[in-house]
């Protein structure tokens, strides 16, 4: 396979390739393509994948740098870290969904994989911290399989657990009190589907977006059940929410168990329930990490930033 590359400032030549084509040499250590400057041009040749991987980071780098007006090694490492964990043509798993958008692909490696562990289990547990897509590719796996009519409905559940403030001195009644907790489910529904059609399908109780505490007492046949920030749940918590899976169901747990805002001491029914169910056959388990996030940049940064303070034992709950 073949690329030619054409650069799109040769003003900032000697940049974009780094001294000593340093940089040109990091893409070609990484990918494994062969890289070959020539006046304006870029050649790269080589097996289809490393070619493939190569054009869209040097296309990147030189973006980074027409935007910035530089580019650092560690740009050019952080592209290669981010490309490193990238989805090949004919790896994805797409999932369909009501909007515009038609299917959602994972962006990732252990995206991919929390897809399939989905497909294959009727009960899932994934953890990961912020920006992995957790709630979201489980959201729509949901909305694709009502779409399929595999199930006849949705439920969405949160613990209404405060993040260092008491529910009770929010102004406004319990639904404006509960409302803040459940706007991230809200917010990725209403990235599968009109407003409209979201609305209709609420008013039919066909989806609920629903505080964990009213799951109790229910049996949920043909749903798909997911239940969000459950490092927040208590044991019985858990075991209540566990025990709500009917005929024909599916159940996805997500939550980072590394930031739970429980009582301190009080021990959270996500780990305890891993802890209990590994190896029942029918449930899976999936952790994403740092790789998989694909939000802003920074987000990634910022994760591994507190990761290093907590590995040193600077930082205090």
């Amino acid at each position: 396979m073949e690329i030619r590359l054409q650069l799109e400032s040769d003003a900032k030549r000697l940049e974009l390739f780094g001294s000593r084509d340093s940089h040109l040499r990091m893409v070609r250590q990484a990918t494994g393509a062969e890289i070959v400057a020539r006046s304006d041009t870029i050649l790269i040749t080589g097996e289809d994948t490393p070619v493939a991987r190569a054009g869209k980071v040097i296309d990147q780098m030189q973006k980074r740098l027409v935007k910035r007006g530089r580019l650092r090694e560690e740009d050019v490492k952080d592209l290669l870290t981010q490309f490193e964990h990238e989805i090949q043509p004919g790896q994805s798993e797409a999932i369909t969904v009501y909007s515009h958008k038609a299917v959602i692909e994972p962006f990732t490696h252990g995206q991919l994989r929390y897809i399939e562990t989905m497909q294959k289990n009727d009960l899932t547990f994934c953890t990961g911290p912020a920006g992995t897509g957790k709630t979201y590719l489980a959201v729509a796996m949901a909305v694709s399989m009502l779409k399929k009519r595999q199930i006849r409905k949705i439920v969405l559940a949160r613990p209404a657990v405060e993040a260092g403030e008491k529910l009770g001195f929010l102004p406004g009644d319990l639904q404006a009190k509960v409302n803040p907790y459940l706007r991230p489910l809200f917010d990725s529904l209403e990235d599968m589907m009109e407003f409209s059609q979201m609305r209709k399908f609420m008013e039919m109780d066909i989806i609920e977006v629903i505080p964990l505490a009213f799951m109790r007492g229910r049996t949920l046949n043909e749903a798909v059940v997911i239940c969000d920030e459950a490092q927040n749940t208590s044991p019985s918590q858990m075991l209540m929410v566990l025990t709500r899976l009917g005929r024909e169901s599916k159940m996805i747990i997500t939550g980072d168990t590394t930031q739970t805002d429980l009582e301190r001491g009080q021990v959270s029914g996500m780990i305890d329930a891993q802890r209990t169910l590994r190896g029942i056959r029918g449930i899976g388990f999936v952790e994403l990490n740092e790789a998989d996030i694909v939000r802003h940049k920074l987000v990634q940064n910022i994760v591994n930033a507190y990761e290093r303070r907590k590995t040193l034992g600077e930082l205090q709950e």
